[in-house]
């Protein structure tokens, strides 16, 4: 979410404007051959074989570690899955009711538009190191009044929660997102293969080493992920990855 510091950001780009600056990034999500176990764990040959966004750049760094970031996409006829490695050495996270500010702890964060031509209306899925879910939509104004249904998440430690006296390695966030919450605003759903969409990925650092990082840099003087215009460009592609 990236509102720990300043003023929010606002941007806009006028509904039907069909544009993509040339200094996004874009990726490919290859389609499942098999069912995706959401567990936490990227043992299935699906996820092995899917090449890893690691391109996760620190914008407003001033100091302190800048440490690592894969993310993993896939998708079939229900689901949207994405997939995060974040390494870390002290991981952190408290908050643990549905909406609470999941971004003041360590964080990973998936913003979607499906539709690229009013990249406005956008969702964005905010997961704490708990598996704590804060999920917003335009299908309710981008209150907390609305609620993903079905949203599948799995979190795994490789170390210690909220414990500053020794070093972790890593947590991994296992997320499917149902193609359904995005009725309405997508031209397909499921998507078609070559349809595009917009999305940009994120991380939050926690109580130690609190950075913030990007896939798709914002672009903005100060931490802001509310920032659609500068999302990432999504091909949904039917072969499965290699």
């Amino acid at each position: 979410m990236a509102i720990r510091f300043g003023t929010c950001f606002l941007s806009f780009l006028l509904p039907g404007i069909f544009a993509f600056s040339e200094d996004l990034p874009k990726a490919t999500i290859h389609r499942a051959t098999e069912p995706v176990i959401v567990d936490g764990r990227m043992d299935e040959a699906a996820w092995l074989s899917v090449k890893p966004v690691r391109e996760f750049r620190f914008p407003w760094w001033t100091e302190g570690e800048k440490e690592k970031t894969e993310a993993r996409l896939l998708w079939d006829d229900e689901y949207l899955y994405v997939c995060f490695l974040a390494f870390d050495r002290h991981i952190s996270a408290v908050h643990t009711e549905r909406d609470d500010p999941v971004s003041m702890d360590d964080c990973v964060e998936v913003f979607v538009a499906p539709d690229p031509s009013n990249v406005n209306k956008y969702f964005n899925f905010e997961i704490n190191a708990l598996g704590t879910l804060l999920d917003r939509s335009p299908k309710k104004d981008a209150t907390g009044d609305w609620d993903a249904e079905g949203i599948r998440i799995m979190i795994r430690i490789d170390g210690t929660l909220n414990n500053e006296t020794d070093e972790d390695r890593l947590w991994t966030t296992e997320i499917a997102i149902p193609f359904e919450v995005f009725q309405g605003f997508a031209a397909s759903i499921p998507p078609k293969p070559g349809d595009t969409w917009r999305l940009n990925l994120y991380r939050i650092g926690g109580k130690v080493n609190p950075q913030f990082s990007v896939w798709s840099e914002t672009q903005t003087p100060q931490p802001n992920y509310h920032v659609p215009e500068r999302f990432g460009i999504i091909e949904f592609r039917s072969q499965p990855p290699r």
